[in-house]
């Protein structure tokens, strides 16, 4: 009896210390819900981007990304509402919806050159959205353009139409597929195990197959963006097309947003005109100046500009997206050279003046240590007025000259006694900068856009301060941000701080939720700093991030990701 009894309780243990490690991997379940999702490769690691390519990326600066697939005649978000869907509607969206689809309006050429007024040097069109429709030809399946009533290659169409007008051709492609998952009965999700590669080798196969096709039956492809796990498709590419650029994948893409300081290396910020990315009628759009300034910053952090466009189901673009594409492109055909080839200054902006600049090279292509230096005025500037910059960071030098782009700034119409001649001082508060905006691109003269002002042969006068985000420290509910700054080239007082925002439900690479602040406090002495917050939520995931605010300019830190317990309390 004593052995059976010995038995039973050596049992029970062994069953209790299961039942522990059970619980405690469940605890780490659901404590850890990233560990349930699509966790996507450093896209730096095992790049094979080739850097002479990279640096022709770069300098292209702006280019044009294309959202249209067959649910655009619905005005839906793309792709996205097969996720959750009923039965019925699947069934009608893959077996029905192509039966529609006839843009009888779509011209290729007429797309192309106003992509070319716009003054973007490439665009992508997005050749496969995450429904699996195919624009254009693929053995792969019968859920493509050419299957439907308008029966015409529309990437090949619009490549042959972008190659005329010298813009780039690129290709989009979703290695996530609804139209795969729904033949094989896998509920449609994304970022789950279940519709990952790893699980379902003939997605990964099939995907293959359809790269295959794209970049060997429509010419040189000047770059392609996965959106979704890249592993065993950007290798494809770069054998098939060694030259291409991989973007989303192998260098850094965010999404609906430009981060706060320049990234190291090449980079391009993805962003919607409006709201939405594919047509959607009651969509509400940026302004001119909005996407201008988005345009602006981009840049002078050192990164490319995709601007999203969005065909109506018949093949036009929307008035609204047509309009501004034609007044950015009166901005850039004026000022076109602050933004190809450039690089950012060492520092972002000095208040309301942005930078960009283009370092002076010797015979031999070796860099010097002057630039042209583009100073880019975002402030209400009317014609026939002078306007004066004082910049700290800028030092001119004997061959310096300084000219306002667009203009000659040698008359200005109908006043014979105007003296327009910029003119260049250094001053013992910084270099003067003063300028008359003359050329008039309206009837009524009224043009709000900013103008830029080019300084030839000027060296750094400026080191900048900069800011380092640690990681945040728990205790209960609170988290002790922490920070620490530097300041090498300033003894200005400064104010430290944080910006935090949530980032629960986002995409990898969007983020969509403005930067809330924490109060600042003022230093002058370098180093650390630190606050305490009680503003996260149980089970949320949120970036933060440090800011220094010099007078000069704010400084943002790198971004730190906080994931809070869904057990954490705020008291």
């Amino acid at each position: 009896m004593m052995t059976i009894s010995k038995k039973r309780i050596t049992l029970s243990r062994r069953m209790a210390t299961v039942a522990k490690l059970l619980l405690f991997v469940m605890a780490l379940f659901m404590l850890a819900p990233a560990a349930r999702t699509q966790t996507l490769p450093n896209p730096a690691i095992g790049s094979l981007n080739k850097p002479e390519r990279l640096e022709w990326f770069r300098d292209q600066g702006f280019g044009i990304f294309i959202h249209w697939s067959v649910d655009s005649q619905l005005g839906v978000i793309i792709s996205h509402s097969l996720v959750d869907a009923s039965p019925e509607y699947d069934k009608k969206f893959y077996e029905e919806l192509p039966k529609t689809f006839y843009p009888n309006k779509f011209d290729a050429d007429a797309l192309a050159r106003i992509i070319k007024l716009s003054g973007a040097r490439y665009s992508v069109l997005t050749n496969k959205h995450h429904s699996g429709f195919a624009m254009f030809a693929t053995a792969t399946n019968n859920f493509n353009v050419m299957d439907t009533p308008f029966h015409r290659d529309i990437t090949k169409e619009l490549y042959t139409a972008l190659r005329k007008q010298g813009i780039a051709p690129g290709v989009y492609y979703s290695p996530d597929d609804f139209y795969w998952l729904y033949k094989h009965n896998i509920p449609i999700n994304r970022y789950v195990p279940n519709v990952q590669f790893n699980v379902n080798p003939g997605l990964l196969k099939y995907d293959q197959q359809q790269i295959t096709e794209l970049l060997t039956h429509y010419g040189p492809i000047s770059m392609i963006f996965f959106d979704g796990d890249p592993r065993g498709l950007r290798e494809l590419a770069w054998k098939l097309q060694p030259n291409i650029v991989v973007t989303r994948g192998g260098i850094e893409t965010p999404e609906q947003n430009v981060p706060g300081s320049p990234l190291p290396g090449p980079w391009e910020a993805n962003m919607t005109m409006g709201t939405s990315w594919q047509y959607q009628p009651q969509d509400t759009y940026k302004s001119v100046p909005e996407l201008l300034d988005i345009l602006i910053h981009t840049r002078a952090r050192g990164g490319n500009l995709l601007l999203n466009v969005g065909p109506k189901p018949d093949g036009e673009l929307p008035i609204e997206q047509e309009e501004r594409l034609r007044q950015i492109g009166l901005w850039m055909f004026i000022n076109s050279e602050c933004i190809y080839n450039t690089r950012p200054w060492n520092i972002t902006n000095e208040n309301d003046v942005w930078f960009t600049q283009i370092p002076d090279k010797d015979a031999n292509g070796k860099e010097l240590k002057t630039s042209t230096l583009y100073a880019i005025v975002d402030r209400p500037w009317r014609r026939g007025t002078f306007t004066e910059l004082v910049l700290q960071s800028v030092r001119i030098t004997a061959q310096s000259q300084v000219a306002v782009l667009g203009q000659n700034s040698k008359v200005f119409e109908y006043q014979q006694r105007a003296d327009p001649t910029p003119t260049l001082k250094e001053q013992s508060d910084g270099l003067h900068v003063r300028a008359m905006r003359t050329q008039r691109l309206t009837d009524s003269g009224v043009y709000a856009n900013p103008a830029v002002i080019r300084i030839t042969h000027v060296e750094q006068a400026f080191i900048p301060p900069t800011a380092t985000t640690l990681d945040p420290q728990a205790n209960g509910g609170k988290y002790l941000l922490r920070g620490e700054w530097q300041n090498p080239g300033s003894k200005a007082t400064v104010q430290v701080g944080f910006e935090y925002r949530t980032i629960t439900g986002e995409d990898t690479n969007a983020r969509t939720s403005r930067w809330q602040p924490l109060p600042l406090e003022s230093v002058s002495a370098p180093g650390a700093f630190t606050r305490e917050t009680e503003a996260f939520q149980p089970g949320q995931d949120y970036e933060v991030r440090t800011v220094v605010r010099h007078p000069l300019l704010t400084i943002y830190g790198n971004m730190v990701r906080v994931t809070v317990s869904p057990a954490a309390s705020a008291k």
